[in-house]
């Protein structure tokens, strides 16, 4: 059996190794918050440039902070992980100024492929679920 205070500890650095290399997410203010196995929280806040011709956010950065937890999520236990596909549900506008927190979560991995969902919020207010397919690199 594993020590979670060890597993945390590896989480946590994956996490700060991951982040180093990540100029998207630097690029666009997007801060990991919070990292513990199998789960990650991303946070953001909307800016003019990426709100679109009606006036909200664009679903593209939405998704983006939605794959940006998904991502550091899945890489919490050891092997690089990839995406292997994922959806979107968007459930309500989001607008410049708004502050968006992403919490990712682990469900299920089998193998070399794991299952993740990820909440986006705007304060108390859900504006997209996000669900998520992995694939580890090796195993």
């Amino acid at each position: 059996m594993s020590d979670p205070s060890e597993d945390l500890a590896r989480a946590e650095a994956q996490a700060a190794a991951m982040y180093a290399g990540d100029r998207a997410s630097q690029a666009l203010g997007i801060s990991i918050t919070d990292v513990a196995p199998g789960r990650a929280r991303a946070t953001m806040t909307v800016t003019d440039a990426m709100v679109n011709g009606h006036g909200i956010c664009h679903g593209g950065y939405v998704f983006l902070l939605a794959d940006t937890a998904f991502a550091f999520a899945c890489n919490t236990r050891g092997p690089a992980v990839v995406a292997a596909g994922a959806d979107v549900s968007f459930l309500a506008p989001v607008r410049s100024g708004d502050e968006l927190v992403a919490d990712g979560l682990e469900r299920v991995v089998r193998g070399r492929s794991g299952l993740y969902d990820v909440t986006v919020r705007s304060g108390d207010v859900v504006v997209a679920e996000f669900r998520g397919r992995s694939r580890a690199l090796s195993s």
